[in-house]
């Protein structure tokens, strides 16, 4: 099977070269130019419209890639170490095991002129585990008992020793509250205000967002002084845009639109690993056919990895054994990697008597095709159907985080809390209960639960080794690779990405 998997992976990757050779004709004389002055203003095309400029909502890569210039984080990580180092808290310190005490940068202030306290940090938090408010972040912060604010003083109390506390914080955007409470929480996420180095201009929803500089920012000076987020679904129309000069840069690139690139004048390529998982996550509660863990196991045994990581990513990539990055502490270092057996996999699904039943596949845009198109082949050469939903990116959200679990059998997708740690996927992906979980292992519960009151670092390991052991059983989820984020941009631009994925455009510049 293995020849035949080769063939079609050959000729779904000389189609989508042909479509976007086709559709990325340069102009002429080769040389791409400005999409705006340089050093006024930078064009950026997305793979999709954010599905929220409210921070506290979502943390999806496209979201986060807009609302990251607008915001400031309560802490940061160092885009070089991985560390972590201040951001609005300058310093902090733990009282008790239960108790953090951080202190607030001076004299900051939110972009409408009103100064960013303590209060507003506390809000912040609070906002996030209000179950009404329904945040994908809520399980980030479902450690947090209290949090409360004093002037530049902001203390949190949990309800454990939490080791993880310090890396969801990195998370944690600071919005203001009387704005928030003012205008009401959709009012925020149509016109959102922060205290970070651009400021909300307009937005067409669906399609575009612009931002201006924030020249009141307490950090150095942007040299970019507007931004315009364009929503661009389509990978061959951003390389078009790139030739014709339409965009300055462009995220989610495929590595074909990578090779396009690199021969073009006036164009480069900028990658970088991250700290990301392409992974696909089962509904094992109304995925029909992926109820039964035969399934999931035939599935998983019908990838064939090696392959995706070779012929469509083209290194772009590395192997995994679990939903998380190897960056991660907790790694589990001694499971074993997928395997590959596609007489294996029809063999269990005669055994589920669920050949030829069709599963759904929920997608987006912002997920490279060719590998849900190759994934699709795939599963159907062991005789299931599968049923490509390919969705903008905030309906695909929307669904696959209803807690009715009616989004489908399977979903493609990408995951990082940017926490760096083993609890970043157990807990918020398969944790029963969880907004993004359709799983639910009490067993599994139990460990991850005392793994989050754990502090000691070798413990804490153990009790992940036998959580994803149980993870590596039952395949909630299997994990594809540990991908690398790929962009397309002008030659003047100057900006090193980062494993983060942190599209920061303050730390960008455009030469003349």
């Amino acid at each position: 099977m293995r020849t035949s998997r080769n063939l079609r992976m050959a000729a779904l990757i000389a189609t989508a070269a042909a479509a976007l050779a086709a559709c990325s004709t340069p102009p002429s004389g080769g040389t791409a130019p400005k999409a705006g002055s340089a050093g006024t203003s930078l064009t950026a095309d997305l793979a999709s419209y954010p599905a929220s400029l409210d921070p506290g909502l979502q943390y999806d890569t496209d979201s986060y890639s807009v609302y990251r210039n607008i915001f400031d984080q309560l802490l940061r990580r160092d885009p070089k170490t991985n560390k972590i180092v201040p951001g609005l808290a300058t310093s902090w310190t733990q009282k008790d095991p239960k108790t953090w005490v951080f202190t607030l940068r001076s004299g900051v202030k939110f972009s409408d002129g009103t100064p960013l306290t303590a209060a507003d940090a506390a809000f912040s938090i609070q906002r996030i585990l209000d179950p009404k408010f329904a945040s994908q972040q809520n399980a980030n912060f479902s450690a947090v008992a209290s949090a409360t604010g004093s002037g530049n003083t902001l203390t949190i109390t949990t309800k454990y020793p939490s080791p993880t506390l310090l890396s969801y914080l990195t998370t944690l955007s600071v919005v203001p509250k009387a704005d928030v409470q003012k205008v009401g929480n959709a009012a925020f996420n149509l016109h959102p205000i922060g205290s970070g180095p651009y400021t909300f201009v307009s937005s067409i929803p669906g399609s575009q967002v612009v931002l201006k500089r924030n020249d009141s920012w307490w950090g150095p000076k942007p040299q970019i002084k507007q931004v315009t987020f364009r929503a661009v679904p389509s990978g061959a129309s951003r390389v078009a845009d790139l030739k014709s000069g339409k965009a300055d840069i462009a995220d989610s690139m495929t590595p074909d639109s990578a090779t396009q690139l690199t021969g073009s004048s006036g164009l480069k390529v900028l990658s970088a690993p991250t700290e990301r998982v392409s992974y696909l996550a089962f509904n094992t509660i109304k995925g029909g056919a992926t109820n039964d863990p035969k399934v999931r196991q035939a599935i998983s045994m019908a990838i064939d990895y090696k392959s995706l990581i070779t012929n469509l990513e083209q290194g772009y990539a590395k192997p995994v054994n679990s939903v998380l990055t190897p960056l991660a502490e907790g790694y589990p270092t001694g499971l074993p990697g997928y395997t590959y057996d596609q007489a294996k996999a029809k063999s269990l699904i005669q055994q589920a008597g669920a050949k030829g039943k069709t599963i759904v596949m929920a997608t987006s845009p912002t997920y490279d095709p060719q590998i849900v198109q190759a994934i699709q082949a795939d599963i159907q050469d062991i005789g299931l159907k599968v049923s490509i939903q390919n969705t903008d990116q905030a309906t695909y959200l929307k669904k696959v985080q209803s807690p009715t679990h009616d989004w489908g059998s399977i979903r493609f997708g990408q995951w990082s809390c940017s926490c760096l740690d083993a609890d970043g996927v157990a807990y918020p992906l398969f944790h029963t209960g969880t907004i993004w979980s359709s799983y639910s292992n009490p067993q599994f519960d139990a460990l991850v639960d005392k793994a989050r009151q754990t502090i000691a670092p070798a413990t804490r390991t153990q009790l992940y080794a036998q959580a994803y052991g149980i993870l590596n059983k039952d395949l909630p989820g299997i994990g594809l690779f540990q991908i690398d984020a790929i962009y397309g941009a002008s030659a003047k631009l100057e900006w090193t990405p980062d494993a983060q994925q942190s599209f920061f455009v303050a730390d960008m510049k455009l030469a003349s």
